[in-house]
């Protein structure tokens, strides 16, 4: 591409999570199973 149109380029942040919620995501998709049935997907939380 010969030019980018990205206005305001200044005002992106970086976001930095804490590390419960890290932690949280991890264990849900450990714990989170997806199983296939003709063609249907379930999906289970094995809480």
């Amino acid at each position: 591409m010969e030019k980018f149109y990205v206005e305001n380029k200044n005002k992106c942040q970086i976001v930095k999570a804490k590390a419960e919620t890290i932690d949280f995501l991890l264990s849900y998709s450990k714990s989170l199973k997806i199983n296939d049935v003709r063609g249907i997907k379930f999906e289970s939380n094995m809480n």
